[in-house]
């Protein structure tokens, strides 16, 4: 998934949102994410098999709730850790009575960002 979950263009759907965040799993999942943390520690923490882990860190970080990074590991197995990514999500009536959603997110440091771009070089190439 080599896109900046940040950028409009590429903002998740309100299906998606809605799904996801209809998925018990999903929310547990959520729940247990007070730091960042790998597929395996999820699978632990909420006591879900690994391949639903999986599956639904994909259906979270597709409709931009979490964010992936990549923690680089002197023996070079290197794993993906992930993270909430939203403080609030709006879901609103707007014109013509059509639904949208928006997605409240913290503050980033220049720092972060700059990690976030690198990871995203470091994707496509």
């Amino acid at each position: 998934m080599a896109r900046d979950p940040r950028s409009e263009p590429d903002a998740p759907s309100l299906d998606e949102v809605l799904a996801a965040l209809d998925d018990a799993d999903c929310r547990a999942i959520i729940r247990a994410l007070d730091e960042p943390l790998s597929a395996g520690e999820v699978s632990d923490r909420c006591d879900i098999p690994s391949s639903t882990a999986y599956r639904k860190l994909d259906l979270l970080t597709e409709a931009d709730l979490l964010t992936e990074a990549t923690e680089v590991r002197p023996d070079g197995h290197h794993t993906t850790l992930y993270d909430v990514d939203f403080e609030r999500v709006i879901i609103a009536l707007e014109d013509g009575h059509e639904l949208d959603v928006g997605i409240d997110r913290p503050a980033r440091s220049a720092d972060e960002r700059l990690a976030e771009m690198w990871q995203e070089v470091r994707k496509e190439t």
